[in-house]
């Protein structure tokens, strides 16, 4: 009798060994390994009858591509799903992922389309309380409760559905691989079983994936190389906001992102953001505020940047961030030290970002900046104004991208001035603009009621 081989695989990055390691030399995870057998079965194959052809004989047809009725989502999928392409979107759990598919699901079977949703974690009747919810009552919507990918694979080929939600890749297993679901092996099977549906019945898949404790796709990287679009759903799972920002996409922009608000009734479009990231801000304006017009994609975004600073009675003062970077506001406060004379040692600094949302482009640095100092002299930043600026380390202000669209966004949601890079200088009609140099030439520029700092 044949000996069984079997490998050792780390859960967290796919790396394989022949024996146990206790720590994985290519990701560092500890304790990730895990024992599987070998599949002597040869890998799943598609397009076998396809032959090379000449580049020149190549002919290029208009993508077919399926409008969801969900303007955000189509959004980010650079217009509409498009037939035969698989796409991931992965999240934290509880972030909406289930959500926005079935209102998908509900909104392409209004247009006429078969959707086949496969629960692998959840019964039909759960599946029906969350439709009902969300107000879904379609006959072309098919639920199917089904974690093994053979039984999936053949209702496919029997329903032949227009679109195929996977939810989610982590709880299905393929009967050819021995190990349990979830594991390396079982992802880059059960994901190479749908790619193969999915390029050879032109049938669109939408597949959930879960993430780790880090925030990345559990699961072998591959995954990402194998499917066309990869979506992270961000956000607090305890407030409102939800962003959809798309990493990877073969058949769009890379950088898009789409903004929802999660109700009662399931996830809603925000289609002007700005109106609801500053509804709550104070009308009056108060110390260690400012207003940053940061870019989420290709869209501008105005959002506001809150700062407290305090004596602290601890040798180490705390540096505690939220939706800003934790290293970026120390090198601010670093330059704040040396170039502006603000002593923050003995102090501890907050600073949050309203509206739940993540900031992490370098055009902020110049509000964290200005929020930081104004808070520590208590004076005010004037309430009509945005700041727009990356801060280098010898305190100058570098400029920035898309400068011409971050100012009209600004106009357009009432804002009188802004104080932006010298090198992004240009003149404007809708907004006053005041270019500066140094940081300290834009704490003077935009602080009413100005004190020495």
């Amino acid at each position: 009798m044949a000996k069984v081989k079997s490998k050792w695989v780390c859960q967290e990055c796919g790396y394989e060994t022949a024996g146990y390691l206790g720590k994985c030399p290519e990701c560092g995870a500890w304790g990730s390994f895990t024992e599987e057998v070998q599949s002597l079965q040869k890998p799943v194959a598609f397009l076998d009858d396809i032959k090379p052809s000449p580049l020149t004989d190549i002919h290029i047809g208009e993508e077919v591509r399926i409008k969801t009725n969900i303007s955000e989502f189509d959004r980010i999928l650079g217009g509409g799903l498009v037939q035969g392409a698989l796409v991931l979107i992965a999240g934290d759990p509880g972030i909406g992922k289930s959500t926005i598919l079935l209102q998908t699901g509900g909104e392409l079977c209004k247009s006429g389309k078969k959707v086949l949703y496969v629960s692998a974690e959840e019964s039909s009747s759960q599946i029906k309380l969350r439709a009902e919810r969300l107000s879904i009552n379609c006959d072309n919507l098919y639920i199917y409760p089904q974690t093994n990918m053979e039984a999936i694979k053949a209702q496919i080929e029997e329903l032949s559905p227009d679109i195929v939600v996977i939810d989610s890749i982590q709880a299905i297993y393929s009967g050819v691989i021995s190990s349990s679901a979830g594991s390396v092996s079982q992802i880059r099977e059960c994901c190479n079983f749908l790619m193969q549906i999915a390029k050879t019945k032109n049938i669109t898949v939408l597949v959930i994936g879960h993430v780790t404790k880090d925030g990345n796709i559990a699961g072998p990287k591959v995954l990402e190389h194998m499917v066309d679009t990869v979506i992270y759903f961000e956000g607090d799972k305890y407030k409102s906001f939800r962003i959809l920002r798309s990493m990877k996409n073969r058949f769009g922009n890379t950088s898009e992102v789409g903004i929802f608000e999660m109700k009662s009734n399931g996830l809603s479009c925000v289609t002007n953001p700005n109106e609801l990231f500053l509804n709550e801000r104070s009308q009056e304006a108060i110390p260690g505020s400012a207003i940053v017009v940061a870019n989420e994609g290709t869209r501008p975004l105005l959002v506001e940047i809150q700062a407290l600073v305090g004596t602290t009675p601890y040798a180490a003062p705390r540096r505690v961030t939220n939706g800003v970077d934790t290293s970026r506001l120390l090198q601010i406060l670093a330059v704040l030290e040396k170039r502006v004379g603000l002593n923050l040692s003995k102090q501890d600094v907050y600073v949050n970002v309203t509206g739940g949302i993540e900031v992490d482009e370098p055009s902020a640095d110049l509000g964290i900046a200005l929020a930081v100092a104004t808070c520590a002299r208590d004076v005010v930043v004037d309430s009509q104004t945005v700041i727009i600026g990356e801060i280098g380390l010898s305190g100058e202000v570098h400029p920035v991208n898309n400068i011409e669209k971050r100012l009209n966004e600004a106009a357009l949601s009432g804002f009188k001035k802004a104080i932006i890079p010298y090198a992004n200088k240009i003149k404007s009609d809708k907004i006053e603009v005041i270019p500066v140099k140094r940081l300290i030439d834009a704490i003077s520029a935009c602080v009413s009621n100005v004190g020495s700092v």
